[in-house]
């Protein structure tokens, strides 16, 4: 469910910050699921463990995730409770990511928007 791109110049701890989020404002994850352990999480993303109680601190503090004992991190904002703003910021950081893997690709940010209307009639 978590992606960290290697290539990507943004932090990991902030590519992780924007990967929770985005799975919580897609419904991917709701209030009270529990996420893996800084450990689990930095060993499944092949990161390191700091990286990831550094963006799960973010997180907390921003108040998306919270620690309860005996149980671990857990969702705690539903997609209701962040603010628009900080969804547009969450997109736009996307497609920024989507955009620089195409041009890798060799596709033009052109290719890319017919690419996106064309899937908008299906």
């Amino acid at each position: 469910m978590f992606h960290i791109d290697p290539t990507d110049p943004t932090p990991v701890e902030a590519q992780l910050v924007r990967t929770v989020r985005s799975a919580i404002g897609a419904g991917l994850l709701s209030p009270g699921d529990v996420l893996p352990t800084t450990r689990q999480l930095s060993v499944d993303l092949r990161v390191g463990v700091n990286a990831v109680a550094r963006g799960y601190a973010e997180l907390e503090r921003q108040q998306v995730l919270e620690t309860r004992s005996g149980v671990g991190i857990v969702v705690r904002a539903s997609p209701d409770d962040m603010q628009r703003a900080d969804l547009v910021a969450e997109l736009s950081a996307l497609e920024d990511t989507l955009l620089r893997e195409a041009a890798a690709l060799g596709f033009s940010l052109d290719d890319v928007i017919i690419h996106l209307d064309s899937r908008r009639t299906r």
